[in-house]
């Protein structure tokens, strides 16, 4: 059965990931080793036991990361039989291989079901793939993975901010963009399909406005209204009425103004 997958490039997961949906055959992981921890269980063959220990606890270090981050503390996902399951392919062939990725890609996610897959010590997975799709996966738990009122850039923002680095980078751009005109509406950033963003510079703003909005969301009203939003956001699918329910606009211009207005201080 063809399953899809999304492959992240490290050198573009510094400005926001390049999904490339890819249909592969993955190899069956039934007779791996496993190791397990709270909110997690780590498969593996041969990779080297240190590995799983660090993979353990950054993983559960981001999960507490995380749910901070966005107020999702009170929520415990992930328990039981409901971890999260993370695959350690014997090296970087065996991983391509197995999973058909590209030469670039050193880990790959199906969010729906909680799957990351990767291989020992690829390079930026700590520090990119890790953070970013466990930060889709826990949002997308929370909101609905099948929401269609769920815009990519809210998807995107919520998990590239939980990347340090890009976050970092993300506000300043997002500034300067608002104070020569640059910026993005509200409505055009949700047109933009990011998969089909081909230069570096316009990738780079699109996941910066995406990063600022959560910014605002949470840095000017709070992470329990952000919380509160995310729920009726699953609730009423509907993104209009999710806002101005919880946050005081009465409609998505509001809004779209509001975060012009607050990156323009």
């Amino acid at each position: 059965m063809k399953k899809i997958f999304l492959a992240i490039s490290v050198v573009s997961m510094l400005y926001g990931p390049a999904f490339a949906v890819v249909p592969v055959d993955a190899e069956t992981t039934q007779n791996w080793d496993t190791s397990k921890s709270t909110h997690f269980i780590v498969s593996f063959k041969k990779a080297p036991q240190e590995f799983i220990e660090q993979i353990i606890n950054r993983a559960e270090d981001y999960y507490d990361k995380i749910a901070e981050n966005l107020g999702f503390t009170r929520f415990n996902f992930w328990l039981w039989d409901n971890r999260a399951n993370i695959y350690i392919y014997d090296n970087a062939d065996d991983y391509r291989v197995s999973t058909k990725q590209p030469a670039w890609s050193v880990g790959a996610a199906r969010p729906r079901e909680k799957l990351i897959y990767t291989y020992p010590y690829a390079q930026g997975f700590f520090e990119t793939v890790l953070p970013h799709e466990m930060g889709h996966i826990i949002f997308r738990e929370f909101v609905g993975s099948d929401n269609p009122a769920v815009p990519t850039w809210l998807d995107e923002g919520v998990a590239s901010y939980q990347q340090s680095l890009q976050y970092s980078m993300a506000l300043p751009l997002a500034r300067k963009a608002a104070a020569n005109g640059t910026l993005h509406s509200l409505e055009k950033l949700t047109a933009i399909n990011p998969q089909s963003i081909t230069d570096t510079a316009s990738a780079q703003l699109y996941y910066a406005e995406a990063i600022s909005i959560v910014d605002y969301l949470i840095k000017e009203f709070g992470k329990d209204s952000f919380v509160l939003f995310c729920q009726d956001l699953r609730d009423k699918r509907d993104l209009q009425r999710a806002i101005c329910s919880v946050y005081p606009f009465s409609n998505l211009q509001e809004f779209d103004q509001a975060w012009q207005k607050y990156l323009k201080k």
